[in-house]
């Protein structure tokens, strides 16, 4: 695809070399590059394969005249809008300027050439070619952005569904809890139901944090509490907080606990976050049973986590999007799992902050993943 800043082509036909240097020479500025070919069929091959803002053609070369050469270039659609001038030796016959015009030239100059004269003329098909260019790139940005505006609204509506169905059932379990604990007095049913409504209103804390984490970083109004951490300190953190949910699941949890320390210039609460959601993503996509592992080392200043599972693994086509705001993987039924989609964005973007990636590295459906996170390591 031409792009608005490359170079613009124009092209000179002539037998004779010494009127295509000549010419060449004459009409040659930045941003310009020369086609010259020396008989009609070397200006179709020329043509095919170039985006040309002006042809300048010799009326009278052997074989193809310039006359021909013009009604070939109107019948290809590829050459049809493209300007011709005529130049011409003989001698000023109207005849022979109408066949020219009939032929589709714009303009029909005589030799010898004023220099002035065709510099000008030629100069204007080259700043209406680069006007051309600029026109269709913005158009190209506007399809671009209207696309882009689309799949956002898309995804807006897709996360409001997605955010009533997850709003809905913790309230309506807290709805039913009440209601329970209104008609029943006996302490242990009423133990269990309290259990049950500190998790729902923890998952509803845990819905709002993420939500107002992502606004507060689209704004650029998070603040990182950085301080120097020790990474054995921060994978600590996120196990914990992640084994009940990986434990729920009759997963297997492999952790690699590193043999040195390596020390972070990082938000131990944020960091923790992070590594915590890819096991609990992990947890989430992997059949119950599964087997999920955590591993870390330092390499070439950088401190690499690996999250693994064998789980149901990411499509080919979601692999590009997965860190995208609300992207889903859906499960083998289709379903997508529970969730809002955004802790992967919102991963994305604090290990960002803090002057890292984060990739998935591998992935294949019905055979899991491995996520990767690689932070700078703090120099001692």
């Amino acid at each position: 695809m031409t792009r608005a800043d490359d170079p613009i082509h124009f092209l000179l036909v002539d037998d004779l070399e010494e009127n295509l240097l000549a010419l060449e020479a004459l009409l040659q500025r930045d941003g310009l590059i020369c086609l010259k070919a020396r008989s009609g069929d070397e200006a179709l091959e020329l043509l095919l394969t170039h985006d040309v803002a002006l042809a300048l053609l010799d009326v009278q070369m052997p074989g193809m005249d310039g006359f021909q050469l013009a009604e070939f270039m109107r019948g290809a659609e590829i050459s049809r809008h493209v300007p011709i001038i005529f130049l011409t030796a003989g001698a000023a016959d109207r005849r022979r300027s109408f066949r020219g015009y009939e032929a589709g030239a714009v303009d029909f100059l005589q030799k010898p050439i004023e220099a002035d004269i065709l510099r000008s003329k030629a100069n204007v098909f080259f700043d209406l070619h680069q006007q051309r260019r600029q026109i269709v790139a913005q158009r190209d940005e506007l399809e671009a952005l209207a696309e882009a505006l689309k799949t956002v609204d898309r995804h807006k509506n897709e996360f409001l569904a997605v955010l009533g169905h997850e709003i809905r059932n913790p309230v309506m379990a807290l709805s039913a809890g009440l209601h329970f604990l209104r008609r029943r007095k006996d302490p242990q049913t009423s133990e269990e139901i309290h259990a049950q409504m500190e998790r729902q209103v923890s998952h509803l804390t845990r819905l709002v944090d993420d939500m107002l984490d992502i606004s507060r970083i689209d704004q650029g109004k998070i603040a990182l509490n950085k301080d120097r951490v020790a990474l054995q300190t921060v994978l600590d953190f996120a196990v914990e907080a992640s084994r009940p949910q990986i434990d729920a699941a009759g997963h297997q949890l492999n952790v690699e606990i590193l043999q040195a320390p390596v020390w972070l210039h990082a938000d131990p609460t944020r960091l923790a976050q992070v590594v915590s959601n890819l096991l609990n993503n992990a947890a989430k996509y992997t059949p119950a049973g599964g087997r999920v592992s955590l591993a870390a080392r330092a390499a070439d200043g950088f401190a690499e986590i690996n999250v693994t599972d064998t789980g149901i693994g990411i499509p080919e086509d979601m692999q590009s999007k997965i860190f995208e705001l609300f992207a889903q993987v859906k499960s083998p039924t289709e379903r997508a799992q529970e969730g809002l989609g955004i802790g992967l964005a919102l991963g994305k973007q604090l290990v960002e902050l803090h002057g890292g990636t984060i990739s998935l590295r591998s992935s294949q459906p019905g055979a899991g993943s491995t996520f990767q996170v690689r932070l700078p390591i703090l120099a001692s």
